[in-house]
């Protein structure tokens, strides 16, 4: 990933380097990390390919973390790809539900012509297109709640051993008088 220097001499970026830039998009804080982690998701999601430039840029409105943003969109990736076209598939089979919404009369029609591969084509395309987006929303909806709730677990946990570590210095003090 490079850094933010390197991404500043980019000359494809310079347009818009003083907003890609800003560095309250690289700090790492309790509003700006659920945020990237929703959009990567997002957009890990919504489509298969340059997801993270979409993540990237939808982390510049949104005011959102942009390493972690385009971090998160690698849980789709070459090697996971195949895997999550079939767990989409299966999502939008059960959202959409066509077998039952779609009368027998109507489906015997579309079976049985001179296409039918083509039809099937497209009608797995669809469901499976709709599945994404089905988990895009969803996904992206559950890494902002767990997102926050792990950012807080973890400025609990470390703010509780600094309380801690002072309680034992202040201790250790106050034995020595």
């Amino acid at each position: 990933m490079p850094s933010r220097e390197q991404m500043a001499g980019n000359k494809y970026l310079a347009p818009i380097a003083h907003r890609f830039l800003s560095p309250e998009l690289w700090r790492f804080t309790r509003r700006s990390v659920p945020r990237g982690v929703a959009l990567g998701l997002f957009s890990a999601f919504i489509i298969p390919v340059g997801q993270i430039f979409l993540a990237a840029f939808l982390a510049l409105p949104a005011r959102a973390n942009v390493p972690l943003a385009t971090l998160v969109t690698f849980v789709t990736n070459p090697f996971t790809l195949a895997f999550w076209v079939v767990i989409a598939n299966q999502v939008g089979e059960i959202v959409l539900n066509i077998d039952q919404s779609v009368g027998a009369a109507a489906r015997e029609e579309l079976s049985s012509g001179m296409f039918t591969w083509v039809v099937e084509f497209f009608e797995m395309a669809a469901v499976t297109i709709f599945g994404f987006l089905v988990m895009s929303i969803v996904a992206s909806a559950l890494g902002y709640v767990v997102s926050g709730f792990v950012w807080r677990w973890w400025v609990t946990r470390k703010r509780a051993k600094r309380l801690k570590a002072m309680q034992e210095r202040l201790d250790r003090r106050l034995k020595a008088n």
